[in-house]
This record gives structure tokens, sequence and C-alpha cells, in this order.
């Protein structure tokens, strides 16, 4: 397979199932207490900072130039979006003090510690499929939950920006990406713990909105 043949078959293979996830669907109708969203942004700002770390270690670890740009991409992602929580905190009623001190659940917390681990123990390429099938499912639930924030919460766009910058498409992301994918595979790479990683990134995924829940 190609680059392009090998994600679209992981995002296949490993993306959720409609019904999993009961707290999107619940603010995307307005059903989701305040402090739910609230409690979301608090933990995010947790994640988004250990992402950051997460993704400059897998760029400082990448050898190929396709691969080091996507992860180096991904932290300038996250030091961009982690300003937009605290709006979002804060239009829920969280008051930034209560932001700042807050302490995170560790089933919330277990996607950030184990997307740490793959920078320490994984392969890049299979890091980077991983990651783009986590991705497909995480940008669908910042969509509905972005629309669901403006049409039953009353949000402003400032408080809606961090959904709305992962609910918007990234091509040069993904163009970076299956180039490092196939730069690999054309050096002979094939993915052997990238289903794995995928799975088990899905799973933390899910945990951490069960632990909203």
């Amino acid at each position: 397979m190609n680059a392009k043949e090998l994600v679209t078959r992981i995002r296949t293979e490993l993306h959720p199932g409609d019904h999993d996830n009961l707290v999107v669907k619940l603010i995307e109708t307005g059903q989701a207490p305040r402090a739910v969203i609230a409690t979301f942004a608090a933990e995010e700002n947790h994640i988004v900072s250990s992402d950051w770390r997460t993704f400059l270690t897998l760029a400082a670890k990448a050898e190929e130039p396709n691969a080091r740009a996507f992860f180096t991409l991904l932290a300038g992602g996250e030091e961009l979006v982690h300003p937009m929580l605290r709006p979002l905190a804060e239009a829920a009623g969280m008051s930034a003090k209560d932001f700042e001190n807050y302490e995170p659940f560790a089933g919330a917390q277990a996607y950030p510690a184990y997307q740490a681990w793959m920078a320490l123990n994984g392969e890049p390429t299979d890091v980077i499929l991983a990651i783009l099938a986590n991705f497909t499912a995480w940008g669908g639930y910042c969509a509905r939950m972005a629309k669901g924030l403006r049409e039953h919460y009353g949000f402003s766009d400032e408080a809606c920006a961090f959904v709305d910058f992962f609910a918007t498409p990234a091509p040069q992301l993904e163009e970076q990406a299956l180039a490092a994918v196939q730069a690999a595979l054309d050096r002979g790479w094939q993915p052997k713990h990238a289903w794995r990683y995928g799975r088990l990134l899905q799973a933390y995924e899910l945990q951490f909105w069960s632990t909203l829940a």
C-alpha cells in the first residue's frame, strides 16, 4: 500500500462508533451541565501542556525531515491553542483561580500519558499513523461541540476558539504526515505497532470522555 491507502485503512479500522461518546452528544444537544464543559477545558489545559512537550520530543527523535516537520507542526498547534482554554472555561462558569488551581482526574490524563510514552518508546512513523487515526475522531468531536456550544449555550467565537481550531481541516499537516509515511515506506519500513498504538490511543481518548461523564 502507499501512504494514503495505509492512512485510510487505519482510520477506518480504528474509528470509534457513533454512540461511543456520550459527553459530546450531550453538549451537541445542549443537555450537558456547564460544569462538564468547564472540566473539559481545565483537563485540556493539562493535556495541551503535556502534548506540546511530547510533540517536541518526537520532532527531536524523528530523523526523516517530513516526520520531524509533522511533529513540529503539531507542537506549534498546541502552543497556539493553549491560551484559548481559559476563555472556554470562564464561559462555562469556572473562575480564573479555579482554572489555574484545577486538579485533573487520572482517567482524563491517561491519554497524554500514553502519548508521552509513545514519544519515548515508539517508532516515529508508527506514532504518526496512530495520531492520524485518533485525530479523525477528535476533529469530529470538536466540530459537534462547537455547534452545540453556540446553539445551546450561547458561547462566543472566543469561547469556541479551542474546539474551532481542531474542527478545522489542516491540509498542510495531512500532507506532511503522508509525505513522512511515504518516505518510510519507500525505504522499506512496514508498520509494526501502529495499530496497537492507535487502538490504545483511541481507548484512552474514550476514557477521557468517560471520566468527564
